[in-house]
């Protein structure tokens, strides 16, 4: 399938706009008309498919399930559910809110919290198709694991006490506050239809100018760097160039979808796989915006733990992945 967007690219750039493709203006616009592609027709088939399925889904009824778990089963639901819907980090906060409001245990919240951003349907098929299913499944695992080692912390140490005093009082009384999920009632094949295909088109409206972005940030990366110039500052597989990367990618918020080309080229640069995992996972979930907002639902302690959760575990996972990473084969 990969070939057929390689000749596409090779048309649009080479041919009708006759680029010189040794030049790095012809690199970076076969590399852009390429990714964005292939990211837009995976886009339109997965979020419509995902969205038929989910079309029926009574929220209610998924609180009232992950609620009477087992904390460890809760966790694992609470990040599969986050894997399953579409949300960027800043739109997952209403859900957050109303799944706060349900007296859902705030672990299990967290852990929907931290790995909505991070893995989706989406990121699954793009990652898989332009970096192999190892680094893919990798990924997979690695925000699961992240989410349910975060939320267990927080259940650990109550950490609804440090939500801001309206969620808190919320989550006491187990009263939602306005604005919370409703539940969806039954719907017909023809009404799932027009929900995924109004679904279809909200996300793209609210995710193609991050795939864009993306997508054109990669490119730069990928014709105007000079061979082995990132290699040369953060390739080198030393210990503090993992948590830079990090830091480095905190200012630049995308969305997965965005981050996936950006990864892609950043490997082909010649960074370790590691190091990339790190700073693309840093710009999705812990990122500024992200933080904003969750400021308004909690109180500095509990963003503080986050944000060190976060940095920590992303830290931790690029070292790991770049000990391992010659045993990875990518599609690049």
């Amino acid at each position: 399938m990969l070939e057929i967007f390689t000749q596409i690219a090779n048309g649009v750039a080479y041919t009708l706009l006759g680029l010189d493709p040794q030049t790095s203006f012809g690199v970076a616009v076969h590399f852009f008309v390429k990714s964005t592609t292939t990211i837009f027709t995976l886009l339109v088939v997965m979020i419509y498919v995902i969205a038929l399925i989910r079309a029926s889904l009574n929220v209610e009824r998924v609180r009232a399930f992950l609620a009477g778990r087992n904390r460890v089963v809760g966790y694992f639901f609470g990040s599969t559910f986050g894997a399953m819907t579409p949300f960027c980090s800043c739109s997952s906060v209403p859900v957050f809110i109303g799944f706060t409001s349900a007296r859902i245990p705030i672990g299990v919240t967290m852990a929907f919290l931290i790995t909505s951003p991070m893995i989706n349907e989406v990121a699954v098929v793009v990652l898989w198709g332009l970096l192999g299913w190892q680094f893919t499944l990798i990924y997979i695992l690695v925000g699961f694991a992240v989410g349910m080692l975060a939320g267990a912390f927080l259940d650990a140490i109550q950490a609804q006490r440090y939500l801001q005093p309206f969620l808190a009082e919320a989550y006491a009384k187990g009263q939602a506050p306005e604005g919370d999920v409703t539940q969806r009632e039954s719907m017909t094949l023809k009404d799932r239809h027009l929900f995924a295909r109004t679904e279809t088109l909200d996300i793209l409206g609210r995710v193609w100018k991050w795939v864009f972005i993306g997508v054109g940030l990669g490119a730069l990366l990928y014709g105007f760097v000079p061979d082995g110039w990132v290699e040369s500052h953060l390739g080198g597989g030393q210990w503090w160039q993992v948590p830079a990367a990090v830091l480095l990618g905190i200012p630049l918020y995308t969305n997965i979808t965005g981050v996936v080309p950006v990864m892609e080229s950043l490997i082909l640069q010649g960074l370790p796989i590691g190091t990339t995992m790190a700073f693309c996972m840093s710009t999705v979930a812990a990122s500024f915006p992200e933080f904003v907002l969750l400021k308004q639902v909690m109180q500095w302690r509990l963003l503080l733990m986050v944000f060190l959760i976060l940095l920590v575990a992303f830290t931790l996972a690029g070292w790991i992945l770049n000990l391992a990473g010659p045993l990875f084969t990518l599609n690049l």
